[in-house]
């Protein structure tokens, strides 16, 4: 009787594991067809890359050795872009605390207004900084305050919707006796949810910032200042030397935020 039934155990194991194999074939098949259409959509050539490959190597090798003859001028520009994502994150931040506080389930906002406004952060979120900055150049002009308000709104949703996360990952127990003592949501919000998640708020602001600063250095590209807008110069002006100058700036920046933003939050946590 055993035998017999872990015969037929066995046997429906392999009719399930075939049905599953089954299951499975089609969407495989879609997945390369797919992926084949990306391939042909994005016009990816091998042949084209090979072409180009001596062009490259002649680029680079007249890249060096790098232009530091406006040094003093890059490095200003570097600092733009640092400056342009410091204010940018701390605007986005100032929008997104009142957002967060909607968007996070367990503060207790009606869904009247909680619906909203995670649309809102998908809204921010969706649009790149890019794409923000490329529209307020249009609005209030080149230079480094179109790449700010393009970063803050784009930051905003970002910020907002992490922080929620965070705070719908407090604690509840000070939530609820806090309730008991008659305490509105907008005291609770303050004094108990938002001093629990303080650390992961915190982290999360700094990993923010350090993200934009590494985005910032392109913002220049649509005429939002910073040390993008130098880069793409000297690559329309066929300047490589500088361009290794300004990559090499770029580098180091990039490299001292994320170590000094690592720590902070290293001792944040």
């Amino acid at each position: 009787m055993r035998v017999a039934t872990a015969a037929l155990n066995r046997k429906a194991g392999f009719l399930h594991r075939a049905a599953q194999r089954a299951a499975f074939l089609p969407l495989l098949l879609i997945g390369v067809a797919f992926y084949a259409l990306c391939l042909s959509v994005a016009e990816v050539s091998i042949s084209r890359l090979w072409e180009g490959l001596p062009r490259l190597v002649t680029w680079i090798a007249r890249s060096w050795p790098p232009d530091l003859s406006e040094l003093d001028v890059l490095i200003q520009r570097g600092l733009e872009t640092v400056a342009m994502a410091t204010i940018g994150v701390s605007f986005g931040a100032v929008i997104a605390a009142p957002i967060c506080l909607l968007a996070a389930r367990n503060v207790g906002a009606s869904p009247v207004l909680s619906l909203p406004a995670r649309w809102l952060l998908n809204a921010l979120r969706g649009i790149d900084s890019f794409v923000f900055a490329l529209i307020f150049v249009a609005a209030v002009g080149l230079g480094p305050f179109a790449g700010v308000l393009g970063i803050a709104l784009h930051t905003a949703g970002s910020i907002a919707k992490l922080w929620a996360e965070a705070i719908e990952t407090t604690d509840m127990g000070p939530v609820e006796a806090a309730r008991m003592t008659g305490a509105g949501r907008l005291k609770i919000f303050l004094h108990v949810q938002v001093p629990d998640a303080l650390p992961q708020l915190s982290s999360i602001l700094l990993y923010m910032w350090e993200f934009n600063v590494r985005a910032s250095t392109v913002l220049g590209v649509v005429g939002a200042g910073g040390i993008g807008q130098e880069l793409k110069n000297s690559v329309d002006l066929l300047l490589f030397d500088r361009v290794l100058t300004i990559l090499v700036i770029i580098l180091v920046m990039v490299t001292l935020i994320d170590q000094l933003s690592a720590t902070l939050r290293r001792r944040l946590s």
